[in-house]
């Protein structure tokens, strides 16, 4: 089983997952021609995805996937809450899931759990391949002991740091958007997700990325030391998945 993201940040998000022979992609919030570059980057075809799963509503998660479906005729699968909101799936053949119920694409169990975020019927996923198991968590305000129950045990983590505290409330946000960003709806601050990681750590986690770094209110860096703390390593051992390429293939 392996992972590798297409990008992410505040300007398009899109994650692929790989079980034996199945490919899906979670989110694209690419324009088509874009979308395809970034999966050729990683050795790969649109037509060589069995489909989309969709976190939420939100541009920088959905932008691109109507386009891309459509395209190359792959199946989206998202919440009711999700799917009412979307606004460019005509034509996309759309598989509404439940967001407490796992389901299989080929090899792969994705596993979906709700999360505290300003959209409609938001989710997150964890993967499987029925031995290693990738869980992601982006765009939560918080976390709860639903989430940390789906959590618990995965062997690699995708996890948001979307900003930091200190760079948030002094920056050039206004105070409406401030206090959507670092509200209980809103993204995960570094400390948050420091705190969240190390409640979830255990020894076989062979794998955390830092995501959703905002590029306004964040640094990478920042990142990795909140994420390093916890896991008690060196800044350099935390990756960073950044806007502009994401990150390779990472095998789990």
């Amino acid at each position: 089983m392996r992972f590798a993201s297409l990008g992410s940040g505040s300007e398009g998000n899109g994650l692929v997952v790989e079980a034996g022979g199945t490919r899906v992609l979670m989110d694209c919030g690419f324009g088509l021609a874009d979308s395809v570059a970034r999966l050729a980057r990683l050795g790969l075809r649109p037509d060589e995805l069995a489909g989309i799963v969709v976190t939420h509503e939100h541009s920088d998660h959905i932008g691109g996937v109507g386009r891309l479906a459509r395209k190359h005729r792959l199946p989206v699968w998202l919440t009711a809450g999700t799917c009412a909101m979307a606004q460019d799936l005509d034509g996309v053949p759309v598989q509404v899931i439940d967001s407490h119920a796992p389901f299989a694409v080929g090899d792969l169990e994705i596993q979906p759990y709700p999360v505290p975020h300003d959209a409609r019927e938001p989710v997150q996923y964890v993967f499987g391949d029925g031995d290693r198991r990738l869980g992601v968590l982006t765009d939560t305000g918080c976390s709860t002991p639903h989430i940390e129950a789906m959590l618990a045990g995965v062997d690699a983590l995708v996890l948001e740091c979307n900003h930091d505290a200190a760079m948030l409330e002094n920056g050039p946000y206004p105070a409406s958007l401030k206090r959507r960003v670092g509200g209980r709806f809103g993204h995960l601050e570094n400390g948050q997700a420091a705190a969240l990681l190390a409640r979830l750590k255990h020894a076989k986690l062979r794998c955390v990325m830092a995501a959703h770094v905002s590029k306004t209110n964040n640094t990478a860096a920042l990142a990795r030391r909140a994420l390093a703390q916890a896991l008690d390593c060196a800044d350099a051992d935390v990756p960073v998945a950044c806007q502009a390429a994401g990150f390779d293939w990472i095998e789990i």
